[in-house]
């Protein structure tokens, strides 16, 4: 998964946010652990697995540790995007008791949340199996924790849509109805992209079948979005449009529908419960004595 992070680096700065989450949590003291654990005391703890799923945050937990004590000694069982079970054990962290306390719970919060997206991710793209769809994610994310949580989809076997607003122009209702109309708001994202020599993929929104067939009589973009359709309107858009450009669906799908459009033949189902709307895996590093 170290492609996700080479590719997103620049867009999030790890040891920043490392640090700003132990200012928000740690202030001026783990108390608690300085009141009731003696400075030089060495302890070890596991990982412990409590719920069946996907693993993830393995990587970004070593960061974490890293950043705390270079002198952590960690043991790693299991890889990110495992399939794991209740009483599997992650991992074996030994170092230094106080600052390991400090970091249990940052390093559960990412791993807990992480894991509960790429489970969910895992549980809706096996539900495609047999077809070309590919689950991917939307900018329905946690301010501040979007690295993380479009990190996890790719993890759980899912894919990214665009990471934000800079690298891909998807022409969505609201823009379609400033712009004046949905061939309008096209022609003007071509412009824009000409003139400013921008290479970015355009994506169009269709509410109907007749906006299917507009952009598909004028063209000017690669994929196009069936938002809240049922499944019999998507087949139909799908066998309307024949290969012709990307399609996508999106809006009101959950796991007892995602095979209905799957079956249909989409290349993208986007979901955006995948990162607003997860139970996190329960996950627990415990003292070993």
């Amino acid at each position: 998964m170290t492609d996700f992070i080479k590719l997103h680096q620049k867009h999030f700065n790890f040891k920043k946010f490392i640090l700003d989450s132990f200012i928000e949590d740690v202030g001026d003291g783990d108390h608690t652990s300085l009141a009731t654990i003696p400075k030089n005391h060495k302890g070890k703890m596991h990982l412990l697995v409590k719920e069946d799923g996907i693993i993830a945050g393995l990587t970004a937990a070593e960061k974490i540790f890293k950043q705390v004590d270079k002198s952590f000694k960690l043991t790693v069982f299991i890889k990110d995007g495992a399939r794991v079970k209740k009483g599997d054990i992650a991992f074996i962290i030994e170092g230094n008791t106080q600052k390991l306390l400090t970091a249990e719970r940052l390093v559960l919060n990412i791993m807990q949340r992480m894991s509960g997206i790429a489970t969910k991710t895992d549980q809706l793209q096996t539900l495609c199996k047999g077809t070309k769809a590919k689950v991917i994610d939307t900018r329905k994310t946690t301010p501040g924790f979007r690295f993380f949580e479009k990190w996890s989809v790719v993890i759980g076997g899912g894919a990214n849509h665009r990471y934000g607003l800079f690298d891909m122009i998807l022409i969505k209702d609201n823009h379609i109805d400033f712009a004046g109309g949905i061939i309008e708001a096209i022609n003007a994202a071509n412009s824009y992209l000409k003139k400013t020599k921008k290479k970015l993929a355009i994506e169009v929104e269709t509410r109907n079948l007749d906006d299917v067939k507009k952009v598909l009589a004028h063209g000017g973009v690669q994929r196009i979005m069936f938002d809240n359709y049922t499944p019999k309107q998507t087949l139909e858009a799908v066998k309307l449009i024949n290969g012709k450009f990307e399609v996508e669906s999106s809006g009101g799908i959950t796991e007892k529908n995602i095979a209905d459009y799957a079956k249909c033949g989409v290349d993208f189902i986007s979901i955006g419960a995948l990162t607003h709307h997860v139970k996190s895996l329960d996950l627990s590093l415990k003292a070993i004595k």
